[in-house]
């Protein structure tokens, strides 16, 4: 099909399916668009274009932007060291244990255990954030601390990538160098433009963001690195600026969510091939579980001595065994440098992406905190005033009339 808008019909035909489906059976969209994505690429002939490549890309890297910006400074200050405690373990664990395996008993070689051992270790923020949203514990500690402590996971995970893979020239070293400066400027510089143009039809400070994420973008690409990566840093730095402008927030998840992510958790599930995947079932199955298991070992412990009930420590578990965007770059990064071979590249995507789905839907079908509506909260206040007794309100000018029957007694 040549012609553009027809393709992106489709794609946003499929996007509007997942929508209602998901409505409908109560689950994460993400999971469904993935799903769907599998069956469009393997029964439809869905395959991806240029335009939507980036279109995509872009998706997860607003997303892994917003995940930042929902971190509250001071929630993260106050959650700071079971985050770092969880997000260690949940980086840790999973990448000893996928990198023995696949080099102890699947018999890789070091390299190729190496990019297993990191595609396997992270956490997907897109899916988490998208679940945080549609849930509401974006808003609550619980979800700002599952989102904190999938930025520590992902961040052992793009520095061991870097320590085992990248070559540090001078242009790493520069891309670096501006990446501080522009973390360090772009909190002020936000603050200035939501202060000098507020509330403009054009939206000049999702205009100016969008200038950052793709300047960074660039210049990731140009290095050998990924445009995600420094979305996610960048997001953080702009998280006190979006604490107290709740609109913006809402203005670039609608951008997102409605049009950018469908084509990336799309086009993720046409990179499984299903005759691949019968063909690597049992390896498949073997590294999706060795993946969780090390996730539940590692994580499930330090959630609990952190003070989560159990429901709570289930769910963080499960979503801490997600993975998607840093999964599938890590497999991919081994694919393009031949490190690793197209069979290879199948199981670990395949895996990542099965890693997406299967804890996501025991965790949101199963352990999902339960949110208290208003009207509970409202009928919780109001018993926590009855057993507290009543309480008197004493206005000024009854106040001066208790005084004045007072003194005329005295009289």
């Amino acid at each position: 099909m040549d012609n553009i808008y027809l393709v992106a019909a489709a794609w946003m035909g499929i996007a509007l399916a997942a929508s209602l489906v998901s409505i409908r059976l109560g689950i994460s969209v993400a999971l469904i668009e993935i799903a769907f994505g599998v069956l469009a690429g393997n029964f439809a002939g869905l395959h991806t274009t240029a335009w939507i490549d980036f279109l995509a890309t872009f998706g997860s890297v607003l997303l892994t932007f917003l995940a930042g910006a929902e971190i509250d400074p001071a929630s993260l200050r106050r959650h700071i060291k079971a985050s770092l405690a969880i997000g260690a373990v949940s980086f840790t664990a999973p990448f000893v244990c996928a990198f023995s395996f696949a080099y102890y008993v699947a018999g890789w070689d070091l390299r190729a255990a190496e990019i297993a051992g990191v595609s396997l270790s992270t956490t997907s923020v897109a899916v988490v954030y998208a679940v945080m949203v549609e849930s509401g514990l974006a808003e609550v500690d619980l979800g700002k601390l599952i989102l904190a402590a999938c930025f520590i996971t992902d961040l052992g995970t793009v520095l061991a990538l870097g320590v085992l893979f990248a070559s540090f020239s001078p242009l790493m070293l520069l891309f670096i160098a501006l990446t501080a400066v522009a973390l360090y400027l772009l909190p002020r510089s936000l603050r200035w433009l939501v202060r000098t143009v507020p509330n403009r039809v054009s939206e000049p400070e999702i205009k100016f963001l969008f200038l950052v994420l793709l300047l960074l973008g660039g210049l990731a690409t140009s290095v050998g690195s990924e445009a995600v990566l420094p979305a996610y840093l960048v997001g953080l730095a702009v998280a006190g600026v979006f604490v107290h402008d709740r609109v913006l927030v809402n203005r670039m998840r609608a951008i997102a969510f409605s049009l950018l992510t469908p084509f990336y958790f799309i086009k993720a599930g046409l990179f499984v091939s299903l005759p691949a995947v019968t063909a690597g079932a049992g390896l498949i199955g073997a590294f999706l579980a060795v993946k969780l298991v090390a996730k539940g070992v590692g994580v499930w412990p330090t959630a609990k001595a952190s003070g989560m009930p159990v429901r709570e420590t289930n769910y963080t578990t499960l979503l801490m065994a997600t993975g998607l965007t840093f999964g599938t770059i890590s497999a991919l990064f081994g694919l393009t440098n031949h490190i690793i071979g197209q069979d290879a590249y199948t199981v670990l995507v395949t895996t990542v992406i099965l890693s997406a789905v299967v804890p996501t839907l025991i965790a949101t079908t199963f352990f999902e905190p339960r949110q208290r509506t208003e009207s509970e909260v409202e009928d919780a206040d109001a018993a926590e005033e009855i057993d507290a007794g009543p309480v008197i309100h004493h206005a000024p000018h009854l106040d001066a009339q208790v005084a004045l029957d007072g003194s005329r007694q005295e009289r």
